[in-house]
């Protein structure tokens, strides 16, 4: 075989991945017809297209497989649609909750610095990674109950739970659905407490007219393949103080005091003339560590299709905003045994699922109602932990609780929730809700 004497350019190479990318995607993800009974539908999943996997591509031929050009792009652009000053990404939205706890036990914050013992308000009901990083630092969860049917923190004994050790407030918005900001804000401010915003599940919902994410000191995010844009795998830490920039940084990246990005050295211009702790002077910067940090960096290919979904985050929030509304109107028929979700009052929520608590008096209990879902191929999910404190790991922590937790009891045994991320359809929603009236006629009978 005779080789070819002329020399492609890398651009042309590159070009040439391009130009197969639309008939490769046809090819491995061709459109499916829905078979009500026979074909799947997810509670979640992640909707991409040709750009995703071009950008991804276009990644990988980079071959820089830590922070990189992608990683830059997408912090400075999501940063700014959430109209914050930080934005720094991490492996996973369980790493970004961890993160934002940790960054606020540092020395650097002062008096304000969570120490162990410290008290952190959160709420029973919800997922384990919310409350997992306060009790990993050493702090102290103090848990109040749920409300039914936003399934988010009830606030009535909020400020009731603060004692002279509670330093934050740490609660995710259940579902895309925000909590109750107003009251949350109002305790943090009169008592001065930190604010972490849980939002892996509620990219783009809205309380007031403003997104969520944008009331506390920090905000974190999931782009888990079934969150509103996905990186397969990783998350974000959000803030509007850019004193916690470096912070974050620093305990996402080993714990290392210097701030140089990755295949970069002397960024501060003085590396070899730092005087820190008891280290010799000129102790190379990159070896000074100011925290005990971890390293839960992404990758650039991963932050690729990040950048390439954010162009279609608006269009997929207002999507499930849609599909809702649709679902709803569907299921107002099973009020009378049904418990159906609504918005906190005076929010415009970005819904993550459909929850659903079946009522105490329905003639049939949740578990059948899975079944049911279950056996035509609708996909269910229980709403997280249910009742944290009834889960095996949780049942000796140290711990206190304000009130009464009844209403996380009850969704530990009366919900679940259903999908309704974009890519399902209104016949899929019509299905589900002919599986509910087919179960309730069935107990008629």
């Amino acid at each position: 075989m005779q080789l070819s004497t002329q020399t492609s350019t890398e651009e042309e190479v590159r070009q040439k991945f391009r130009d197969l990318i639309p008939e490769y995607f046809k090819a491995k993800w061709p459109e499916k017809v829905f078979v009500s009974g026979v074909s799947q539908i997810p509670v979640s999943g992640k909707v991409f297209d040709e750009e995703d996997l071009e950008y991804l591509i276009e990644a990988s031929l980079d071959f820089w497989l830590t922070e990189g050009r992608f990683v830059d792009e997408f912090e400075k652009k999501f940063k700014d649609w959430f109209g914050l000053r930080v934005c720094e990404l991490v492996n996973s939205g369980s790493s970004a909750n961890l993160i934002a706890v940790a960054a606020l036990t540092s020395p650097q914050l002062g008096d304000r610095a969570l120490k162990p013992g410290d008290e952190v308000i959160t709420t029973a009901e919800g997922f384990p990674t919310t409350v997992n990083p306060i009790i990993q630092n050493g702090l102290v969860p103090v848990f109040l109950d749920a409300d039914i049917p936003t399934y988010n923190i009830d606030t009535s004994l909020l400020e009731e739970a603060v004692s002279e050790k509670t330093k934050a407030i740490m609660i995710a918005h259940t579902l895309g659905n925000p909590f109750d900001l107003d009251e949350v804000m109002r305790v943090a401010k009169k008592y001065d407490l930190w604010v972490i915003e849980d939002c892996c599940d509620a990219v783009g919902a809205e309380y007031k007219g403003r997104k969520v994410g944008t009331f506390g000191d920090i905000a974190t995010v999931s782009f888990y393949p079934a969150h509103h844009i996905t990186m397969g795998e990783g998350g974000a830490v959000l803030s509007k103080h850019l004193k916690l920039k470096k912070i974050i940084e620093s305990f996402r990246d080993w714990g290392r005091d210097c701030w140089c990005p990755p295949g970069t050295s002397n960024t501060c211009a003085k590396r070899f003339e730092w005087q820190l702790g008891d280290l010799p002077y000129g102790y190379d910067h990159k070896y000074i560590y100011s925290h005990i940090g971890y390293n839960l960096k992404l990758t650039d290919m991963q932050a690729a299709v990040g950048v390439s979904q954010l162009k279609k985050l608006d269009g997929f929030i207002q999507k499930r905003r849609e599909n809702f509304e649709y679902l709803n109107t569907k299921m107002k028929e099973f009020e009378d045994v049904l418990i159906l979700p609504e918005p906190t009052p005076g929010s415009n929520p970005s819904w993550f699922g459909y929850p659903i608590s079946v009522r105490e008096d329905a003639g049939f209990s949740r578990n059948e109602l899975v079944q049911a879902f279950e056996q035509n191929n609708i996909a269910t999910r229980l709403l997280f932990g249910g009742n944290l404190l009834r889960q095996p790991a949780y049942r000796n922590i140290e711990h206190r609780v304000v009130g009464t937790i009844e209403n996380a009891d009850k969704v530990m045994n009366h919900t679940l929730w259903i999908g309704l991320y974009p890519g399902l359809s209104e016949e899929q929603f019509d299905f589900m809700a002919e599986v509910v009236r087919d179960l309730i006629n069935s107990k008629k009978n």
